[in-house]
C-alpha cells in the first residue's frame, strides 16, 4: 500500500500543506484535515482514501477559493480547474466546483465568450478571437457562436488599416502587401482583409 512520505507546509497558504507519497506530490490538503484524520509520515493509506479525505472536508473551501478567483474577471471552466490543481485539488473536488459554480450562475463558457468577442471587437479579427478562447478551454460551438454574433468585420479591419497606413506612401505596393498581412495577423480573414483594402485604394 501507497506510504506518506511528506507532509510540507505550502509557501503561499500556511493553512494548506502539500503530501507526497512514494515519494512523489500527490495533493494538496488543509492541515485540519491532516489533523482530523491523523494523518503522519509513514503511514499506510490508499490514494482512493486521501481522495475521498480531500473531497468531504474541503470542497466547500475549494469553492470559496474558486469564487474569489474569479471575483476580479469572469474565467473559464478551464481556468478554474487549472486555478484548483495548482491548489493541490484532486480531480473529484475540482469537478464539484465547477458544477457548483454553473448552477449559480458563476461559470458559463458561452457567456464568457460572447463577452470576450464583444471587447475584442475592433482590435482583433474573428480569426484571432477564436484561436484565443480556443487556448482558453472554450468549446467550438461557443466560440462559433460567439465569433458569428460579430457579423461583417469590414468595417473593423478597415480602422484598423487606417491606423497601420497612417503616415505611409498608399501608392507603394510592397507597402500595401505589408498591410494585407498586418491585418492577418490580427485576426481577420483574406476576404475581409482584402476588402478593407479595396476601399482604401477607393478613398
Amino acid at each position: 500500500m501507497p506510504v506518506i512520505t511528506a507532509i510540507a507546509p505550502q509557501k503561499k497558504d500556511k493553512q494548506r500543506c502539500n503530501l507526497s507519497i512514494d515519494g512523489r506530490f500527490y495533493c494538496g490538503m488543509q492541515f485540519e484535515t491532516v489533523v482530523k484524520f491523523r494523518l503522519k509520515v509513514g503511514m499506510s493509506v490508499s490514494e482512493e482514501e486521501l481522495a475521498a479525505m480531500q473531497f468531504e472536508s474541503e470542497k466547500q473551501t475549494a469553492l470559496d477559493k474558486a469564487l474569489t478567483h474569479i471575483t476580479a474577471t469572469m474565467k473559464t471552466e478551464r481556468d478554474v480547474r487549472s486555478f484548483l490543481h495548482k491548489k493541490g485539488y484532486l480531480e473529484d473536488v475540482s469537478d464539484y466546483v465547477v458544477e457548483k459554480m454553473k448552477e449559480y450562475g458563476f461559470l458559463d463558457d458561452a457567456v464568457y465568450a460572447a463577452r470576450y468577442a464583444e471587447s475584442a471587437r475592433g482590435r482583433k479579427g474573428g480569426r484571432l478571437i477564436a484561436l484565443e478562447l480556443k487556448r482558453k478551454g472554450v468549446p467550438d460551438g461557443d466560440i462559433e457562436a460567439a465569433v458569428g454574433a460579430l457579423g461583417d468585420e469590414t468595417e473593423s479591419a478597415r480602422a484598423q488599416l487606417a491606423k497601420y497606413l497612417r503616415g505611409k506612401d498608399l501608392s507603394d505596393r510592397a507597402t500595401l502587401r505589408r498591410a494585407f498581412s498586418y491585418l492577418l495577423s490580427k485576426g481577420y480573414d483574406a476576404d475581409t482583409a482584402r476588402a478593407a483594402l479595396g476601399g482604401i485604394d477607393e478613398d
